[in-house]
Formats: C-alpha cells, structure tokens, sequence
C-alpha cells in the first residue's frame, strides 16, 4: 500500500527518493509525487502524477530540481479518487508545509469542519491536507515559543485519531524533517551526516545497517545527524539504534514476463529453503516462539488470524492442527476479530499470519491479544516487521522477496511452516516422535517436487490451448470438501484478482442447498479433490450433481480418481502426496493457470487494479 521515502542529510537526494518509491512499488500505488527544498532559496518545490512512477519522473525531468532534503510518496486512493490534486504531498494554504502520509486519520470530517470555520479551504479530497492544515496552524502558534516544534506536534497527534505514519517537509525549517508514527510502520536508517526515512526499511537497504524504528505512537525531529525522538505526550525518548543486515538484490524478472510468473516458478526453492530453516531450528523453536514448551505440552487448542490468502492458509491448517496434534483450531479473519465477542482461553497459543508482518487488520488483532497477557506468535515473510517486533515469538517463511500482488511463494512456504509446526507441537505433547517430524519434513519436500513436476507437465497446454478457452468466461465457480475447500477458495481469489473473473466458492456438498440454480454450460465449475477415499466419494457424488445439469467441469486431481477425470471437460493429475499435502502440490498449477487466463485476457499481473501488496490501512 502506500509507501513513504526521505532524506535529509549532505547530498542531493532526488534520485534515491525515487530508487526508495521504486523498490516499494510492488506494495500498490496509483499516484505519485515528490517534493524537496531548493537549495538556492530553501522554496518548496514539488511534482506528482497520477499512474505509474515513471509519469512522476517525466514530470521531473521537465524542472530538474533537486535538494538535500526531499520526500516522496506512492499513493493507493482512500480518501478521494486516484488525481494529481489528491496524490501526495498534501499542503498547508501557502504551501510552505508538504506533508507525505500512510494511513487514515478516523476523525478526518469533524477536524475538516473545524478548519473550514476557522476559514481554512481545500484542493483536495484526502484526509492528508488536513493534517497540513493543522500544522499550519499549531507551528504559527507556537513559533515563538521555547520547543516550539514539539509543542505543536504534541498538540497535533492528540488531534489525530486512526492508525497513521506520515512525514512533514517545511520551508521554515529547512534543516529538519519531522516523522510521527501512530499503528503504522515508519523507520530512520542512520548514515555519516545523512538520514534516510522510510515506510519500509527495503527503500534504503544497502545504504546503512544502522535502523531506528519509531516506537508506537511517538514523533521524530530529525536533522542530518541527530534524531530527538518523543513519546505523543512529549516525554524525551532515547531512539533505539538496531543493526541490521538487509540488502538489496535487483535481480529483475530472470528472464520471465511478470514477476509471478517468476515467483511461481521459485517455489520448489522457496519450500526447500524454508523446510531447511526449520531443521536447524528445532533445538531452539521454543525460544523462537516465545512460549516454554512445557506451555506447549499443555497446549489445548490454537488460533489462526490472519487476511486473504494467508486466512486461506489458516483455514487449510486448521486441518493440520486438529489431525496432527488433536487439539482444536480456531480461524478467524483478522478484518472482522477486533469486533466480535472475544473470549479469552488459556493453554491456548494465537498465531498471526501475513506476508508482509505488516498488515494492519493482522496487527492490530495482534495488539489486542497480547495486551490480555495471551501468548502471541506471528508467523511471516519479513524478519524486521512490526509483527515480529511486537509478538512473544516469531516463526519465518523463507520465501524471499516476493513483488507481485497476488501471492504465490508466500502461501505456500506459510502452508509449509504451518504444517511443520503442527508436527513440532505434536512432538512436544508425546503424540509423535523425532522420526515422525523427519517424515513430516520429507512429505513437505516431496509435495514440493509435485509442485513443479506439475507445472513442467501442463504449462504447454495451458499456454496453448487453455488459457484462451477459459479467458472467454466472465464468471466460475469454484468447489472442494474439506481441506481443498479452503484451497478452492484460494483459487477463487486468484482467478478475481489476476483475471478480474467473478469467481464464485463453495463447499461443494452445499451445491444441493442452493447453487446448483447457477449451473449451466456457459459457468465453468473449478473442482479441487482430496485423497480420502470417503471424501472423494462424496466429492464425486456432487460433481456428477453439477454435470448432470450441463455444467462444464475444469478437475484437479490425484492419480487414481478415474471416475473423477472421466466426467470432467478437462482434467489436471498429480501424483499423490501425503493427503494433507493435496493442496500445497496443487498450488504452483492452479496459480499458473490463472496466470496464464490473465496473461491471455493482457492484464497487468503483477499489479492488478485497486490492490495493493501491504495492506496497511484497516
């Protein structure tokens, strides 16, 4: 989602302002802008764009100025339509004061209200300018007072309710730049008379190794070699300097058309790598996780939150926990947590799920746990995230860097971990044995193999011939039984995402009930299979249900399931996994498929319309 970049320190810093919003633009925009002082007159100079960032850059290169202190942003419409005059930086009404800003301020109307009494108007739809506005206001306020700045800040973010990070450049202040951080990610990397800020730590990797993350709800005044650090009540804080090792690897596309496609391709790697990690850490996982295993050895059920696809791997290993271990598992999308009725349970572990670490839903569900004293385990892609700063424990998917919106590597490495765990937590309860976790291990690497042998197998067909048939649909449906329904609605999301398709998901025993109104040739009917004997039996069943209404079957199956394949249009085999595995050796060809559809259909892939990578608003 929206992404934040500056600088202020001894060189000019237009082009890594613009290197920064690049290496973020994987998380989703649809405007873009930059402002920096002018060296000449310290005058507020600025340009934004709708669209990509490289619209941003032509733009630029018509005024090529340049300064020692800048900010840019990457913009992912919430207030007000994607438009040059609603991108950032937001002003105050001299434009004196350019303000970059992630988040959603929750009071927005009534401060609005407030300011255009006091005779304040406004260019723009966004709850950002407000926040110009009042700091316009509260700096003439307090200019001549002693700690003046921090006086008016301190009143500004008690004005301010949501969850928001944003960044102040003023022009009377031009050795400064200011920061506040309130549920939403924002860093300082420290470097030799220079300070590099970020939303995202990746925008300056490789500059420094020397990070400060702004703790919850504090501000920062940062020159271009001190940073005075508060707490929203203005007490002093001492800003806390961490090192470390991130760079960055521009590697591009290997040769690939879209950056999915390239990570499809990676997750066999991405398996190895994160079933590897796991191994070596088996001595010490209680003190990664944060809870003492004999709390895990009393363990009576979990709880799995998390969003999208990553609530789609909770609902899969809901499976694993309760047939692994015996012990029930709770899903629950983070989105809706906070405001249901929460009924706090003991010998119970929480475990928080997103790729990012990041996602604000996730965390603030997060928050709330931990804050009842319950023990708090995130499970995610980036090591320096909030989430893993804030949990009791983290346990690490090691799926790399992943830039296409839609996630790929990210699901299944979390399907992966997840499906280890459970082994881990059975181990510990006595219920399996150190050779039982070694062919857990194994069956994951397996899988792993099945993933891609699947992909070589069908790729040509689906390029060839598939993708054009089934990129002539406007609408599907998807179906499964048991843990493949979980999966199908994965499939689901793809297909929506990816090819803008209307995909609809059911289980597929409630066909009876009332969807099978929907069949008919003209709706293709995605069908995911499990191995049980007893469920396919029941799976077949309502397929034949759906065919003998006209309906066009698309199967993925395991070899074996003859009667299945049979009946259907057109049928995917793989061979067979562990059971519970199924849906992890489906994974990298159901994605493809609805890459290729997409491919066909000439979409933009990797950032399709409206998304965004991190979710960091609520």
């Amino acid at each position: 989602m929206c992404s934040v970049v500056g600088y202020i320190g001894k060189n000019r810093s237009r082009s890594f302002v613009l290197e920064g919003l690049r290496r973020l633009e994987y998380r989703g925009y649809d405007s873009a802008g930059f402002a920096c002082l002018d060296p000449s007159d310290q005058r507020l100079f600025y340009a934004k764009s709708e669209g990509r960032l490289e619209n941003l850059v032509n733009e630029l290169d018509k005024a090529p100025i340049d300064g020692f202190l800048s900010i840019g942003h990457t913009r992912w419409a919430t207030h007000g339509a994607s438009s040059r005059q609603n991108a950032h930086p937001q002003f105050d009404s001299q434009e004196k004061i350019a303000i970059v800003h992630n988040g959603i301020i929750e009071n927005h109307r009534n401060l609005k209200a407030q300011l255009q009494q006091a005779g304040h108007t406004f260019s723009s739809e966004t709850d950002t300018e407000i926040i110009a506005r009042l700091a316009e206001d509260l700096f003439m306020r307090h200019r001549n007072q002693e700690n003046g700045s921090k006086n008016a800040l301190v009143e500004l973010v008690n004005m301010l309710e949501g969850a928001y990070a944003f960044v102040l450049l003023m022009q009377d202040y031009p050795d400064q730049i200011i920061m506040v951080r309130k549920r939403s990610p924002l860093c300082i990397g420290i470097g030799d008379g220079e300070m590099f800020i970020a939303s995202d730590m990746l925008a300056f990797a490789g500059k420094t190794n020397k990070v400060v993350f702004l703790p919850d709800e504090s501000f920062a005044i940062v020159h271009k070699d001190t940073i005075e650090l508060y707490a929203f009540d203005g007490t002093v804080l001492q800003p806390h300097v961490q090192k470390v090792e991130l760079h960055w690897d521009d590697q591009g596309k290997k040769g690939h058309k879209h950056f999915m496609l390239k990570e499809i391709y990676e997750q066999k790697g991405a398996l190895y790598d994160t079933v590897y990690a796991l191994r070596a850490l088996q001595a010490n996982i209680w003190d990664q996780i944060g809870s003492a295993q004999e709390y895990i050895q009393k363990l009576d059920s979990v709880v799995l939150i998390g969003c999208g696809a990553s609530w789609h791997a909770a609902r899969i290993a809901q499976f694993y926990f309760e047939h692994v271990c015996m012990i029930p598992a709770q899903v629950h999308l983070a989105s809706e947590f906070r405001y249901k009725s929460f009924f706090p349970a003991s010998n119970t572990l929480y475990v928080f799920i997103s790729q990012s670490g990041e996602t604000a839903d996730t965390l603030e569900a997060l928050r709330l746990v931990k804050s009842l004293g319950l023990p708090t385990l995130a499970l995610v892609n980036a090591p320096s995230s909030a989430m893993v700063r804030e949990a009791d424990g983290s346990l690490l998917t090691h799926a790399g860097r992943e830039i296409a919106v839609a996630s790929t590597k990210a699901f299944s490495t979390q399907l992966a971990v997840l499906y280890w765990f459970a082994h881990r937590i059975a181990m510990a309860k006595g219920i399996l044995n150190e050779l039982d976790l070694g062919q857990a291990e194994n069956d994951l690497l397996r899988a792993a193999q099945v993933l891609e042998d699947s992909l070589e197998n069908y790729k040509f067909d689906i390029n060839h011939t598939l993708a054009k048939r089934y990129a002539g649909y406007s609408k599907a449906i998807f179906l499964g039984r048991h843990m493949s329904y979980p999966f199908a609605m994965e499939a689901a999301l793809k297909f929506k995402e990816l090819a803008y398709i209307f995909s609809q998901c059911y289980p597929a025993g409630e066909l009876k009930h009332g969807p099978l109104a929907l069949v008919d040739s003209q709706i293709p009917i995605f069908v995911f299979s499990y191995q049980d004997p007893l469920i396919y039996q029941k799976l077949l069943s309502n397929v034949q249900e759906a065919k003998a209404r006209g309906g066009h079957i698309v199967v993925f199956a395991f070899e074996g399931q003859d009667e299945l394949c049979e009946i259907a249009d057109c049928a995917f085999i793989m061979p067979r996994v562990n059971p519970l595995l199924g849906p992890l050796a489906m994974t990298g060809l159901m994605q493809f498929f609805a890459y290729a559809v997409a491919n066909e259909l000439g979409l933009p892939i990797d950032t399709p319309r409206n998304l965004a990578k991190s979710v960091t608003v609520e």
